[in-house]
């Protein structure tokens, strides 16, 4: 058998007739069940000529069928390519281009827009409609078991696009043996079991709701409630069976405005989870004064998947994100790579097996994110507090995070610059009660030019994912800068603060 990712979810579960995900709206899947159509899936994905090493590209709305798909491409040895549901065609091309992908699966009511970007590229739809290049109807017949690609723990996984601050966006290589032992770090940090229901709203085009949460219910054998999307009515009604809950801070904002919250309907959990954007102490502080739960915040990036979390048993600090993980070495760096002493601030910088394998096709690039001793330069500003836990003070590169979604300003900015009568662009986070920041622009305009808000982002609609467009347009007569010319984003960030509020 193939020591891979796969082969260790295979011999997980104790017994492979306990539940293993419950779909909202849909019939519930035992592991074996599970295995069984992951098995189907991989040979309709060899029947369209992908081997083991292929980046099969994946744009679908979160599903059952969406989710075991990610398990087929392990068991062929093909390299997982999921992309944001947000994306606009043209943002794909990139993506599929530059990771040179053997195949892209998608949603049915996308195919003709797709195909239109991409000509090149065989598409199969994840819909059970029967029409052709349909992904359930062609595995519906296959057999029910597989002969697993003999790939090894240091074998690619999976790769998974971050936005560049300047220019191409960068493909993070994971591997199998990555994403291993980064979930079984944090079985242990969280306590997971075969006991536990996990409540899964996040959607599954990145590390928190993929690999997070999918590959520590699967390694710990635990059940999985898939809400399609995070709704608040569908979390109340799935609440009492789950034992569970991973969000991103707006879920937990959204749920606080809520009157159904409260110890009773909270009293049976035993975990609620927090990351992919920075938590307000105050919104940690109103969820345990109304459920009696502290909210456990964690902290990791695409590239190096979790580094740290608060505890399980012990305190749960606002506003820290707890101590590293398992295996997981930290260290807080100055500008050379030289450790800091306890209590001051400088660059996080990460090392352990959980991080990544480098960019795709940018050597050069990696070479430059990692110290001669191998560890990872995160890009965020941090410090270790006397308790030993790690605080986050600010972000490198400018990055933006809202609703749990990376954003950097420079991709929004040269679409700004683009448009007939802007002089210049500026593009800050702000914060944000719902989103934890607010995508901003701050534009100069050009002496003649007639602009409007509502023109601005009429412009972007069709050229940016929503969720990297811009929450309010402001105007300025011209934008903050040092004596070196350049934009000062923080003076930017500082005078309006409370523009959300």
């Amino acid at each position: 058998m193939p020591d891979n990712l796969f082969s260790r979810f295979l011999a997980a579960p104790s017994d492979l007739d306990r539940i293993f995900l419950r779909p909202s709206g849909g019939a519930p899947l035992s592991f074996r069940q599970t295995f069984a159509l992951s098995a189907q899936l991989a040979h309709v994905l060899a029947a369209h000529g992908v081997k083991p090493g292929d980046r099969v590209a994946v744009q679908a709305e979160k599903s059952a069928t969406a989710l075991i798909l990610y398990l087929a491409c392990l068991r062929i040895g093909a390299v997982y390519l999921p992309l944001n549901t947000g994306y606009t065609p043209s943002e794909l091309a990139y993506f599929v281009q530059d990771a040179e992908a053997r195949l892209f699966v998608c949603s049915d009511k996308n195919r003709q827009k797709i195909e239109a970007a991409l000509p090149e590229l065989e598409i199969l739809t994840i819909s059970d409609d029967g029409g052709s290049g349909s992904l359930v109807t062609e595995a519906a017949g296959a057999p029910q078991t597989f002969p697993d690609a003999p790939v090894a723990m240091n074998n690619l996984a999976s790769i998974l696009y971050t936005s560049g601050t300047t220019g191409r966006s960068k493909g993070a290589m994971l591997s199998h043996g990555n994403l291993h032992s980064n979930a079984q770090s944090l079985i242990q940090a969280w306590a997971f079991s075969e006991s536990d229901i996990l409540l899964h709203a996040l959607p599954i085009f990145h590390i928190h709701g993929l690999f997070v949460a999918t590959n520590v219910s699967l390694l710990s054998a635990a059940t999985i409630l898939l809400l399609p999307k995070f709704d608040p009515d569908a979390v109340f009604q799935a609440l009492p069976e789950a034992t569970v809950m991973m969000g991103v801070p707006t879920f937990y904002t959204r749920l606080l405005k809520d009157e159904r919250l409260n110890r009773d309907t909270t009293k049976h959990m035993r975990l609620f989870v927090s990351g992919s954007a920075p938590l307000l102490a105050e919104t940690h502080r109103q969820w345990e004064l109304r459920t009696g739960h502290a909210l456990l915040e964690r902290y990791g990036m695409t590239e190096t998947n979790m580094n740290t979390s608060n505890p399980y048993q012990g305190a749960r600090i606002p506003g820290s994100v707890g101590l590293p993980l398992p295996g997981v070495e930290l260290r807080i760096a100055d500008s050379d790579g030289n450790p800091l002493p306890q209590g001051e601030i400088g660059m996080i910088e990460i090392r352990g097996p959980n991080v990544f394998q480098g960019y795709w096709n940018m050597p050069e690039k990696t070479a430059a994110e990692f110290r001669k001793d191998g560890f990872f330069i995160t890009g965020d500003l941090g410090m270790i507090g006397p308790d030993g836990y790690v605080r986050i003070v600010g972000r490198g590169k400018d990055l933006i995070i809202t609703g749990g979604l990376n954003v950097y300003p420079s991709e929004v900015e040269s679409l700004l610059d683009a448009i007939p009568g802007v002089e210049e662009a500026a593009v800050v986070g702000l914060p944000h009660e719902d989103f934890g920041e607010g995508v901003t622009a701050f534009l100069v305009t050009k002496r003649d030019a007639h602009l409007t808000e509502a023109g601005i982002l009429d412009a972007l609609r069709d050229r940016l994912a929503r969720f990297k467009q811009p929450k309010r347009v402001i105007f300025v007569k011209q934008l903050p800068r040092n004596t070196m010319g350049k934009v000062q984003k923080s003076a930017l960030r500082e005078e309006y603060a409370k523009l959300y509020r």
